[in-house]
């Protein structure tokens, strides 16, 4: 059998990805569907019937499920079995995410906030004193993590925090004082992980610090939210609170590293928290359309109810075929680097920051999806969809946090070109050989033959090639004109950044598909192929309008009406899919099955 070939992260831009080499949901193995399987038991279980009691901030109930979860082994499904976890791999954590996160927000963000960065950093950071003491009691839910980096001067600027970190005079503790907001889990948890600044240090350091209320930790009252009720969000103040020195996570300064790499994990199960609720509130949508009757005809007859439908089983297919793609190369290289002979951390560290673009283009692309996929839900529903008696307006409110934690999605789409460019300066990616070829192109005379399109999605793939160069040409050319002050141009940076999440998901849905097509046939995967088509045709809308949008923000002139021709040649179909057709297509499979069936 062929090695499949491992691209290194944000290489997806310059080199062409065989569909055989991707990861699909429909290749979970038999471990990963019966924890699926698990996970959604336990979901209908323990916290769908319980929806009015979350919503009423019952956070007594939020921390006796988080228990439970604990007891079943979900907090523990990515810690090492030498810790008490299950010690599964990457894929298998995703997927958890995925499946239990649909039910609440409330439950979403508590299990998010301490399987994450509650837990995460002291695996990936902690000492083997510091793991041996702390993890094996987070990953059975004995006690419950938070993370303290937010403060009210310090939100996208971590760096920029005022608590700070005090040596005693006998050198055997810290003493700890500030001020910390917006902390998950704050009402119920045992241990945090604090970051503070010691003396005049550049970045931040990391400690574990014991949730007591006796060694000078108060509390604010619980934060009245729009949406994620029953999470636990409080201020948190440190007043000469002492921490032995054994207690600091890491080394001095190395915090800023710590926050940033957590947050790189913490997008991506992100992406995976948003999942399943655009499932479910399709399900949803889908049942009260086909029940709701106007002028004698249930409304998911009516074209416009079905382009609904189509947009968002569309929206959650190239979602998940995003996530679990980018997850499977994290596992992927984490294997890698434990057969070259890195530890469990170092191997983990590494694996997840390579795909740190990835990491942030799915934090954007799911959250904004989860957010559009609640809002059609509501317009379904119509009027009953604004009543807190049906479970569209809950949804809603509890998808718009998404776009904020994690680094919000404005900081997300920059750090997503802005880590492209950097990788490209260090020599770890050839961004430059590339987009020299794509400006030479422009030079050229264009091809009139009319290519042979035959084949299941020849002209698709031929269209993501030609969107790859559009990005290489507007950075390319943006580079080379505003070299490193490129990051003061926002606006550019956040257009190119639209430019980059549509390829890869357009490219992620198409390849699954095609995986799937030829292990089964075109016919069954026919509703595939129409979610594929429709997700790139609307991806090449908006590439067509953010190029158009960057091209004009700094070329002027010939250099201008080159690139504008050449972005008109690179966004070209041959033979535009029938739009309409297509969604009446996905929309009848959906109404035919009653829900999410793909």
């Amino acid at each position: 059998m062929e090695e499949k070939e491992l691209l290194r992260g944000g290489q997806f831009l310059i080199k062409e990805t065989k569909c055989e080499d991707v990861f699909t949901p429909e290749d979970f193995s038999e471990e990963q569907n019966m924890m699926k399987e698990a996970v959604m038991e336990f979901n209908d279980r323990e916290i769908i019937p319980h929806k009015p009691r979350f919503e009423a901030k019952d956070y007594a109930l939020t921390e006796d499920v988080m228990r439970k979860a604990g007891e079943l082994g979900f907090l523990g499904v990515a810690v090492p079995e030498a810790y008490g976890g299950l010690g599964m791999g990457f894929v298998s954590t995703v997927l958890t995410c995925d499946y239990i996160s649909s039910g609440t927000g409330s439950f979403s963000t508590a299990f998010g906030a301490h399987t994450g960065i509650g837990t995460m950093p002291i695996t990936l950071y902690g000492t083997e004193a510091q793991k041996q003491k702390y993890v094996p009691k987070l990953s059975t839910g004995e006690w419950f993590g938070a993370y303290c980096l937010t403060e009210p001067g310090a939100g996208s600027d971590a760096n920029s925090g005022k608590t700070i970190a005090e040596l005693s005079e006998d050198g055997k503790s810290y003493k700890i004082n500030g001020q910390k907001m917006w902390i998950s889990n704050a009402g119920f948890c045992s241990v945090m992980i604090v970051f503070a600044r010691l003396e005049n240090d550049k970045n931040i350091t990391g400690f574990i610090v014991e949730n007591d209320a006796a060694n000078g930790i108060t509390m604010g009252e619980e934060e009245h939210k729009l949406g994620i009720r029953a999470s636990s969000t409080r201020q948190v103040f440190f007043n000469d609170t002492v921490v032995p020195i054994e207690n600091m996570l890491a080394g001095r300064g190395e915090g800023f590293k710590i926050a940033m790499n957590a947050l790189n994990v913490g997008r991506i199960k992100l992406a995976a928290a948003c999942l399943d609720s655009q499932r479910r509130i399709l399900t949803y949508g889908v049942k009260y359309a086909m029940e709701r009757k106007q002028f004698k005809t249930p409304i998911a007859d009516f074209g416009a109810i079905k382009m609904k439908l189509a947009k968002m089983a569309t929206d959650a297919y190239a979602g998940e075929s995003a996530t679990y793609r980018a997850s499977k190369n994290i596992e992927d290289r984490i294997a890698l680097r434990e057969a070259a002979g890195n530890t469990h951390q170092e191997a983990e560290l590494k694996g997840v920051e390579e795909y740190a673009i990835e990491c942030s283009i799915l934090k954007v692309a799911v959250s904004e999806d989860v957010q559009n996929c609640a809002d059609e839900g509501i317009q379904i529903f119509g009027g009953m969809g604004f009543s807190e008696e049906t479970p569209m307006e809950s949804a809603w409110r509890d998808a718009r946090i998404a776009r904020i934690y994690e680094g919000t999605n404005e900081i997300n789409r920059m750090l997503s070109v802005g880590m492209l460019v950097k990788k490209a300066m260090k020599g770890h990616l050839d961004l430059l050989g590339p987009a020299t070829a794509v400006a030479n192109e422009l030079m050229g005379i264009p091809s009139f033959e009319t290519p042979d399109y035959s084949e299941l999605f020849s002209e698709e793939k031929a269209i993501i090639g030609r969107l790859k160069k559009v990005f290489l040409m507007v950075t390319g050319a943006a580079v080379q004109k505003f070299g490193p002050q490129m990051e003061e141009h926002q606006q550019l940076l956040i257009a190119a950044s639209d430019i980059l999440i549509e390829i890869y998901m357009a490219e992620s849905t198409i390849l699954r598909t095609e995986k799937n097509a030829k292990r089964t046939s075109e016919k069954e995967q026919a509703v595939q192929i129409a979610m594929s088509k429709l997700y790139l045709y609307n991806a090449v809308s908006i590439v067509e309008g953010k190029g158009k949008e960057s091209v004009i923000s700094f070329a002027e002139g010939d250099e201008q009406r080159m690139m504008l021709m050449g972005l008109k040649r690179f966004t070209k179909y041959t033979n535009f899919p029938d739009i309409v057709d297509l969604r009446n297509e996905i929309a009848e499979k959906v109404k035919a099955e009653g829900k999410y069936c793909f």
